[in-house]
């Protein structure tokens, strides 16, 4: 329970960071979005129909198509980010930031939606749209999923310059372009992790200290030294970042002589874990 509060406060944080950067930053500077953002933009200048019915109906029809590819978590979280969206983006409708150089707009407004999806996808969510397509396409082809998302979001806004124009429409791609790359940046930061690979003769008792800590699997590999000729058993374990301190603390507690390896991963997958980025 404490884990989905956290969750939900993550993506309401990244969904209103979202919808500010969409109403005060894109839309008051004519600027368009790739994805549905593209979309709820373009229908927006074209036919003046609110941007949060747009997110509504045409993200219900995505999370349709991608609940048999993403697991119900996801989606569940994901429903969470779409309604948060769509509320914000009505609270936040007036706010407008109208800048002499659309360029500042296009670059705060790139980061700050990369920061948002950051958020977001820290969550374990997504925004529908081109989030799902790249977290389908991450998981299946190992894409990151920045890169991912700047590739469906191109699709959309380089025919945006029939409303918007080739100047606005270029800006759009800048703006997207640092989307990504802060994305990119954040997902790696967020999920990295360490491989830990300890040598120890009390190896059965750190082994357990490390499950009960991570509580995820750790693995035991039969060796032998070179040197010496004895048998050794190593132990090779995933931890996050933050339990790093912890662990090393509980090694040298039941071995202080232990020889451990650590090793930075930036992407896990398996049973216990799923992160590629």
């Amino acid at each position: 329970m404490k884990k989905i509060g956290k969750n939900v406060g993550l993506i309401l944080i990244g969904t209103f960071i979202y919808s500010f950067a969409v109403n005060s930053l894109l839309m008051s500077n004519h600027l368009g979005e790739g994805g549905v953002t593209g979309l709820m933009t373009i229908l927006y200048y074209w036919l003046n129909i609110s941007p949060a019915l747009t997110n509504i109906v045409c993200n219900g029809i995505l999370l349709f198509i991608g609940w048999k590819m993403l697991d119900k978590r996801t989606i569940a979280y994901t429903i969470v980010a779409v309604v948060g969206i769509s509320v914000f983006l009505k609270l936040t409708a007036a706010w407008s930031l109208e800048l002499n150089e659309p360029i500042v707009g296009a670059l705060i407004g790139g980061m700050l939606m990369g920061i948002a999806l950051g958020f977001i996808m820290y969550g374990e969510g997504t925004i529908a749209g081109s989030t799902i397509l790249a977290k389908i396409t991450t998981r299946y082809l190992g894409v990151k999923t920045g890169s991912a998302m700047l590739f469906f979001d191109l699709i959309v806004a380089v025919p945006s310059f029939l409303l918007i124009g080739i100047e606005n429409m270029l800006l759009t791609i800048i703006e997207l372009y640092v989307s990504a790359a802060v994305l990119n940046q954040l997902l790696a930061i967020f999920g990295k992790r360490k491989a830990l690979t300890i040598i120890s003769k009390k190896h059965e008792l750190i082994a357990k200290k490390i499950a009960d800590i991570t509580q995820k699997g750790v693995t035991l590999i039969p060796g032998q030294g070179v040197v010496s000729g004895d048998p050794q058993m190593m132990i090779y374990c995933i931890c996050e970042q933050k339990q790093l301190v912890q662990l090393m603390a509980a090694i040298r507690t039941v071995d202080e002589h232990a020889f451990v390896v650590m090793e930075e991963v930036h992407s896990v997958y398996g049973k216990d874990s799923l992160r590629i980025l």
